[in-house]
Parts: structure tokens; sequence; C-alpha cells
């Protein structure tokens, strides 16, 4: 609906719009964009990150709330942002602490409403009416809870892993006596990756600071090589799998990780080279033996990590069982 960014404030994004108040039905579009939104891509989050630190790990609990106000207010321009000063504007940061119990909501205040009732928008929408006590007088205001919300978002299908152009040219594997969210955070952070990974000196994350598979990572290898990565993922609570595809599409590594019994990992790496008859020989010749010696000696290196490795979630979990 046309909002500009005021700016952002630890946990809060102020925006603003010029001009006459918008319709009801207007701005619950907007309101049902930004939750949804929000919600898939926090989601997405928890499907993919292999960091399990407690921040992360919380990360799926946070929640939206939507204050929206008319009123007053000037600007004037801070680097990049326009700064709103004014009594509305304080007004809008008040009503950010009010007395609703539930954390997912969306309030509206009377100045918008022109002190009209509001309309219920979906079959679900039910409006309750409050007021805030400030010490310039009261703040009358509707609210609807936006839970119900979450019963629509729907997920993208993780991208599937085409082979029909690839040959697969090596395939290793080895059983480790851990649990498979252990396991995927050692193999899938690039933090750790120089650590057990033959021939990597570091990885660099390109894109993205967030820690999860889906980033595009440089490796620096030993030999002074720097190949750009590009990862894709599916998950399922017994079976991970994530890819690593170069940038020319000629490698792709195919991590496999399967859950095989209590506190046991099954890891596959599978290595597929670009469908190219001369390309495929020359491996064999040249490079095959050294690639599989590199991925057996990882596989071993991981062995050693994976004992360093204690997950906050896990290793409190198990204090509670005891």
């Amino acid at each position: 609906m046309g909002l500009e960014l005021s700016e952002i404030e630890g946990d809060a994004i102020l925006f603003y719009k010029f001009g006459e108040p918008p319709n009801l039905e207007e701005i619950y579009k907007q309101v049902e964009k930004m939750f949804c939104d929000f919600h898939r891509n926090i989601i997405a989050y928890d499907n993919r990150r292999f960091c399990q630190c407690k921040a992360c790990v919380s990360a799926i609990n946070l929640t939206l709330k939507v204050i929206t106000h008319y009123g007053e207010f000037t600007s004037f321009n801070v680097k990049n942002f326009d700064k709103l000063i004014g009594k509305d504007v304080i007004v809008a940061h008040r009503l950010l602490k009010n007395d609703i119990e539930q954390h997912e909501y969306w309030l509206v205040t009377n100045n918008l409403l022109q002190n009209n009732e509001p309309d219920d928008l979906t079959q679900w929408m039910k409006w309750d009416s409050s007021a805030k006590q400030t010490e310039s007088g009261e703040i009358s205001f509707h609210y609807t809870q936006l839970g119900h919300l979450k019963d629509q978002i729907t997920m993208d299908p993780p991208p599937q892993l085409d082979l029909s152009e690839k040959t697969k040219m090596i395939s290793v594997s080895r059983e480790y006596e851990t649990d498979i969210i252990t396991l995927f955070h050692a193999t899938g952070d690039f933090n750790y990756r120089s650590r057990w990974q033959e021939g990597v000196k570091e990885v660099e994350e390109v894109n993205h600071f967030l820690p999860r598979v889906g980033m595009k990572c440089r490796f620096v290898l030993d030999d002074g090589q720097d190949i750009v990565y590009i990862t894709n993922y599916s998950y399922h609570p017994e079976r991970i799998e994530f890819s690593e595809i170069n940038e020319k599409k000629e490698t792709w590594s195919h991590f496999i990780l399967e859950k095989t019994g209590d506190n046991k990992t099954k890891l596959t790496i599978d290595f597929y080279l670009k469908k190219n008859i001369t390309t495929q020989i020359i491996f064999k010749l040249m490079w095959k033996k050294k690639t599989m010696d590199n991925f057996y000696k990882s596989l071993l290196n991981l062995e050693e990590l994976l004992k360093e490795i204690k997950l906050p979630s896990i290793t409190e979990d198990t204090q509670k069982t005891n």
C-alpha cells in the first residue's frame, strides 16, 4: 500500500504514509501479507538452520503484532531514513505496550477508524475494544487476533535434486554414534568445514549471514583455488539432504543424513559431474582416487569433530531427563 520505512527500532519497525487514511480493508491486506511473509520466513529458517544455539532454536517462537494509527507528524532526513517526530508518533510507540494478553494481534486506533466500529473482514475476525491511559489522556483502540492467519500459510516445496544431466562418480558412507541434528550441525555449518573436509582451507559466506543451508559460500582450497558453491536442501526428522553445486554447475556434492537407530546416523556423500564423456574419463584417470581418498579422510576427521560438538538444546534435554 505504498508504505515507507522510517526506521528499525530494536524489535520494531516504523512504517508511514502521507495522505488521507486508507480504508480498513486495504490496511488489512497489508497486515495479512506482512504477517504471513514473516512467519513463512521463520518457518523456512527453522527447517533449514544447522545452528542449534538458543537464539536460532527459539526463532520459530517469534511473534508479530501490528499497531496502526492515524495522526499528524513531521519528518526530517537522517542519512538514508526519514525520522518521524510529533505527538502521534509518540502515541503509536506507546501502544506497543498495552494490556492485551496475546502477542499476535492487529491494533487499530479510533483515530484511524474515525470513531466508527471496525468491520469483520474475514470469517474468523473478531474485534475487541480497549484503551490505554497516558499522562496526555486516554487512547481508545480496537484489536483482533491474527493467529488464524497461520493456518493459511503454505510453504514452497524444497527444490528437487535433478540428476538427469549428472553422473555419480563417487559415493562414500559412514555411520556415526550421534543424533541426526548434531551431524547436520557439523556437516552443514561452514564454520566447521575446514576442520573436517580434506583440501578445504576456509569457507566464506557470500550472500547471507544467517546460519542455514541455502547460502552462497566461497570455498578457499589448500591448492589456492577459489570456488563458489550454492546449496539446496530438504528436511525430514529422520532424513536430511543437502547439496552443494559450483556456480558453473560442473560438480555437485550431495549429502544424505539418515537416522539408523537411537543416537546413530549414517552420512553418505555422493559426488557428481556434469555429463561429459571427456570430463569423466579425465576425472577417472587423474582425480578419482585422490578425490575418494580425501572423502574417506574427511569422514574420519568428522568422527573426531563430533566428539567436540555439544549442542545446547540436546545437552539441556539430557540433563532434564537425568
